[in-house]
């Protein structure tokens, strides 16, 4: 029973990733269409799209991270 659980707990916690990996196609999707609006500003929109990747990556790893602690504690 209570491996089930755990198994059950990791999987609901995985549904995290989902959340990530959606946010981070929001991100580049969102820097291609203000680059294709304005390209001048390439360099700094890269470099927050960079920022947003990085903390959109971290909530995914997060989630993978207590996926993780629920399986094998």
């Amino acid at each position: 029973m209570l491996a089930a659980a755990k198994y059950i707990g990791a999987g609901l916690a995985c549904s995290g990733l989902i959340g990530a990996g959606a946010g981070i196609g929001l991100i580049f999707s969102a820097l291609i269409a203000s680059t294709a609006r304005n390209p001048q500003l390439r360099g700094q929109l890269f470099t927050y799209a960079i920022l947003g990747f990085a903390l959109a990556e971290a909530t995914g790893l997060f989630s993978l991270m207590v996926a993780f602690l629920l399986l094998y504690s």
